[in-house]
């Protein structure tokens, strides 16, 4: 289904730069967090057009970037809901105790007021509880944090 591109696969459709500016999108490309971190996948547009990436290694799609493919067409990437937990709490330092303890574990965090938000795992929703947030497993897009050396990529609320 999605397989890994080489550089010698030739496809009709092939994106290879990421876009610095929000220009209008003529299709949509919807893919989980994992996926939006291969610079070389093989894959298919919303409109199910084969797709091609070609992009320089390192990058990381982030929803709402505007891709461009060597055919001109400009295309939107979309965070797919996925299966996540979203801890919460009114008390920001429980929030930073939280986040402390899963960044300990290296654990991707998706963090905005009030909550954060990390791949499911039903062992790292126990260890969270048992801080003091509640915490509940849910379909959401993922936005993790990008790191201190994330090479500049930005993130988007």
């Amino acid at each position: 289904m999605l397989d890994k591109m080489t550089d010698d696969d030739r496809l009709e459709l092939q994106i290879i730069e990421r876009l610095g500016e929000a220009l209008p999108a003529q299709a949509t490309l919807t893919l989980p967090f994992e996926l939006r971190q291969k610079s070389r996948l093989r894959t298919w547009l919303d409109n199910g057009a084969e797709v091609g990436l070609f992009l320089p290694r390192g990058t990381i799609l982030r929803h709402s970037d505007r891709l461009r493919a060597t055919s001109g067409l400009i295309v939107e990437v979309r965070a797919a809901p996925e299966t996540v937990s979203t801890a919460r709490t009114a008390d920001p330092l429980l929030l930073a105790r939280a986040a402390y303890h899963l960044g300990n574990r290296h654990v991707a965090l998706q963090l905005d007021p009030g909550w954060l938000r990390y791949l499911h795992d039903h062992v790292l929703d126990k260890m969270v509880r048992e801080l003091g947030l509640e915490v509940v497993c849910e379909q959401a897009p993922f936005e993790p944090e990008v790191g201190a050396y994330g090479g500049g990529q930005h993130p988007h609320p």
